[in-house]
């Protein structure tokens, strides 16, 4: 294999007992066993090598992978969990306890489909206080250890006399503790001003910047990438959808500005959020080739914007291959490698001394495994933190030929 330098990755369990997860395949064809110790990929080697290598003393659990295709686990750079689940039933309540109930079930949500981090923005400020940041970051303390949930705070308004709340909503929620400052700046009189506030305080805080924007006014992106030039913990906007209804030409001259200041944008092929007003999809395919990095994100799950979804970053691949023109490998970047560069997370491959961050999925190839991804399992931190085994049977067919009928198996 070739050399890799691997990032470090804090909060690793440096007692975490070995684990080996054998005849896997990789994306590439090949069959490996994989054995991980204190939460980093320990060694990879052919099927059948790492029977005997961990040290005597070890305790070395197996997990059997054969019909499993291994993959670096993806995450979701976009989720809402204050208003998750929220859809069904009477009025949603949002006390404290309400919505860290619900945001709890809502990472378990992504976490059964293979997510081991989740980004949530959260409204802050304009009558909700901090309530809502401190249900999830209640909710992150409960989650330890089976998947990592980052916060975006979330001001409405931040120019003008009404903007003082807000700004005053957003310095409180840097020192709750909030990971990241977001906003919308397009609901704002002066969208620029707020931008311009929003990139301030995530310099005064060293914490870097998600922003909501529709991104129907290119010279809005166009002063906004001039704007964060130079801010070094990172700019992502999103779901940008407004690109797509462009001319071409003025949308290639927007992506530009982006990927020339470093800015990523952060798409929602599943159907947006209550904070974007166009549904759709942002043009990634000419995103991609301005040089813009291009995550994707799963947006509003069955809130009153949304009132379905599922949670799973592999539909949103799987939209990305089949209605925007990506292959199955840029699709998955987008909810794995952009992802978590988008999040600020360390590199994961499948190679030795890269964090073990995993998800094993049922099938032959990456295209298979985007087609009907159904049994799954999750490794977050070198330990199997969520399975999903699903099985489809079928009665016997009348006809005389049934017997030679396929019958679901393993795939060899």
């Amino acid at each position: 294999m070739p050399p890799s330098r691997p990032q470090p990755s804090d909060g690793d369990p440096a007692g975490a007992a070995a684990l080996v997860l054998t005849s896997a395949r990789l994306a590439d064809g090949r069959i490996v066993d994989v054995r991980l110790n204190g939460g980093r990929i320990e060694a990879v080697g052919t099927a059948g090598s790492l029977d005997g290598g961990a040290p005597m003393d070890m305790a070395c659990a197996r997990v059997d992978l054969g019909g499993y295709l291994l993959m670096p686990a993806p995450v979701e750079t976009h989720a809402h969990a204050d208003t998750a689940l929220s859809a069904d039933g009477p009025p949603p309540r949002y006390t404290v306890e309400d919505v860290r109930r619900r945001a709890t079930e809502a990472v378990l949500v992504h976490l059964g489909h293979g997510v081991t981090a989740v980004r949530s923005h959260v409204r802050v400020g304009d009558g909700f206080g901090s309530a809502r940041l401190e249900a999830l970051l209640l909710a992150r303390r409960s989650l330890r250890g089976l998947c990592d949930l980052t916060t975006v705070a979330v001001p409405r308004l931040l120019t003008g006399a009404a903007g003082a709340e807000g700004l005053a909503a957003l310095r409180d929620a840097m020192a709750m503790g909030a990971d990241a400052v977001g906003g919308c700046p397009d609901l704002d009189p002066d969208p620029a001003a707020y931008a311009e506030a929003v990139l301030g305080l995530a310099s005064e805080y060293g914490r870097p910047v998600d922003l909501h924007t529709d991104g129907k006014d290119p010279a809005h992106l166009i002063r906004l990438a001039a704007m964060a030039r130079g801010l070094r913990t990172g700019v992502s906007v999103g779901p940008c959808a407004g690109l797509a209804l462009l001319p071409p030409e003025a949308a290639a001259r927007a992506a530009e500005a982006l990927a020339a200041a470093g800015v990523g944008v952060t798409c929602l092929p599943q159907g947006g959020c209550g904070d974007a007003t166009i549904r759709a999809c942002a043009p990634v395919r000419l995103l991609r080739a301005a040089g813009v990095r291009l995550a994707a994100g799963g947006g509003a799950l069955r809130d009153a914007s949304n009132p379905v979804g599922r949670g799973d970053p592999l539909e949103a691949a799987y939209l990305l291959a089949s209605q925007c023109g990506l292959r199955p490998a840029e699709a998955l970047a987008a909810v794995g490698s952009a992802g978590r560069a988008a999040l600020g997370l360390p590199e994961v491959r499948v190679e030795a001394g890269f964090p073990a961050e995993l998800l094993a999925v049922r099938g032959h190839s990456l295209a298979a495994v985007l087609s009907q991804a159904y049994s799954r399992i999750v490794v977050h931190r070198g330990r199997v933190v969520a399975r999903t085994s699903a099985v489809r049977e079928y009665c016997d067919s009348d006809s005389e030929a049934g017997a030679a009928l396929p019958r679901q198996g393993r795939p060899g």
